[in-house]
């Protein structure tokens, strides 16, 4: 697959895109939601709004039924547009804009210093989300944080041998592997869903597990699975850890 297809840059209009160098040659791949900002505080229950009245619209459901459906093919397929498209031919980019219409300034929360955080941690890092590409790229310009990532991979790009695949999809971590050129051992997957680290897990990457308490569907657990290499809470807690700096 065509790196160009598959991961979209994603530089600030005004800045370069710019990495520390780590002689690992370490590459990240950060979650967004809950992960680089705090999604929790408002963002779910807009999109939560947004999925539901698209599907009461497309399907002619009323709201307790639609909010089912949208739960039922997130679990199934890891994002409810694949079911929408799937089961109901619902068309998938129309969906994504459906569903993730709204003004992301007015629901930002994020750490503090954030943009100096992110530049602290050594290695290329993209971003790697199954939100669509609009709504990353409005949130990672909103944040001013572009420029510390070499580019995103979003659930519009998710297609491996004609079929959406997102995380937690094996086929589409080893399709980002060969489209950067790299091996599993250099990948780390920062995330705050443990679904998908167990995934990374079995193929060969390193695993950060941020823990949100606000994470859909998430463990309300403390300790550490053991296909999680390194439990922290927050993205100024992973750099104060050793491992960020390996």
């Amino acid at each position: 697959m065509n790196r160009s297809r598959f991961i979209k840059p994603l530089q600030a209009k005004s800045h370069s895109y710019r990495a520390k160098t780590s002689p690992s040659s370490r590459v990240w791949f950060f979650d967004l939601d809950n992960t680089i900002h705090d999604a929790s505080h408002s963002f779910f229950e807009q999109i939560s709004i947004g999925m539901v009245n698209a599907v009461m619209q497309h399907m002619q459901l009323d709201s307790v039924a639609a909010k089912e459906l949208c739960e039922l093919y997130w679990k199934r397929y890891g994002a409810t547009m694949i079911g929408m498209h799937k089961h109901h031919q619902l068309d998938p980019e129309q969906f994504l804009l459906d569903s993730h219409n709204f003004n992301v300034s007015k629901h930002m929360k994020f750490e503090h210093h954030l943009p100096a955080l992110l530049d602290a941690v050594p290695g290329t890092k993209y971003i790697l989300t199954n939100a669509p590409e609009h709504y990353a790229v409005q949130v990672v310009e909103g944040l001013n944080i572009s420029q510390y990532f070499a580019g995103i991979c979003a659930v519009n790009h998710m297609i491996v041998f004609g079929k959406y695949k997102p995380k937690p999809a094996p086929a589409l971590l080893r399709q980002l592997q060969a489209s950067l050129g790299l091996e599993p051992q250099q990948c780390v997957l920062v995330e705050d869903t443990l679904s998908n680290l167990k995934t990374a897990k079995k193929e060969g990457w390193q695993t950060v597990y941020i823990y949100h308490p606000g994470t859909p569907f998430g463990p309300q657990q403390v300790i550490r699975p053991a296909y999680v290499d390194l439990r922290v809470r927050s993205l100024s807690e992973l750099l104060r850890h050793p491992f960020a700096q390996e």
